[in-house]
């Protein structure tokens, strides 16, 4: 393991065995799921507007779209793509533009910098031993006045509980504090929800120290657990979209569950 990403950490608190596969055995991915295409396509063409918004320039709607579909159609090529039940690709598009409608049009901030790399060394500590570990990743958007921005489609709106114990916000106040020696003054999360009627809805929080302990706590049983060996498969409704279910021993159930 030569890093660590919250993507990685996901996985494996969600399925130890799809880490496995994914991450340790590299197997190929058969298909490719609607999700995984829909938040690339969104988050190039936000990419793009922000570039845009950061010099000074303005961007028509029509030119996202294009952006949009273009991207799409990239991930399509020699490529299956997996959709789920009563979903359609038109629609799913239709929901993308009418995001990218409702967020240029609520947007008020100043761009700071966005898709913002971070490369930070981890020290975790076990057994009275230290050793490092590089986290990698990139933030959304951090708008001036220390404000981090995370974007996130979903079928529901999320929680409040959900937002303010969201890993993700953590381990990126984690990471602009490692980085800038400051807590960001606020943390946003524009969720995406689809639907008949594509929503938009922000929600704000805070992180603390105790925040980023419970954080490097959970990273250091991660690694522990993958450095042991210890892929323990975990059955859910994810399992019915799951690239690698035939590779998963629990495969009947895996058919059962998707029936």
């Amino acid at each position: 393991m030569d890093h660590l990403s919250v993507s990685q950490i996901n996985l494996y608190l969600l399925c130890g065995l799809k880490y496995k596969f994914q991450y340790i055995d590299n197997l190929p991915r058969p298909f490719r799921s609607s999700a995984l295409v829909m938040g690339s396509a969104f988050h190039s063409t936000l990419a793009y507007y922000h570039q845009q918004k950061k010099d000074g320039n303005d961007v028509s709607h029509e030119t996202l779209y294009r952006i949009f579909d273009s991207d799409w159609y990239a991930q399509t090529i020699d490529t299956e793509i997996r959709y789920k039940e009563r979903e359609q690709e038109l629609t799913l598009k239709s929901q993308g533009k009418e995001f990218l409608n409702l967020y240029t049009l609520d947007f008020k901030g100043e761009v700071e910098a966005y898709e913002v790399p971070f490369r930070i060394p981890i020290i975790l500590s076990s057994n009275g031993t230290q050793h490092t570990i590089p986290f990698e990743g990139f933030i959304d958007l951090v708008e001036t006045h220390d404000t981090l921005v995370e974007f996130k489609t979903s079928g529901q709106t999320m929680s409040a509980h959900d937002v303010h114990t969201h890993l993700q916000l953590t381990a990126y106040s984690y990471v602009y504090q490692t980085l800038h020696r400051k807590l960001p003054q606020k943390i946003k999360l524009i969720n995406f929800v689809k639907g008949r009627k594509p929503k938009m809805v922000t929600f704000e929080t805070k992180r603390e120290q105790q925040d980023f302990e419970a954080f490097l706590y959970v990273v250091r049983k991660v690694v522990e657990g993958i450095q042991s060996e210890v892929f323990i498969p975990h059955q859910g409704y994810w399992c019915k979209d799951c690239e690698y279910a035939s590779h998963c021993p629990l495969g009947a159930n895996l058919k059962r569950i998707a029936s």
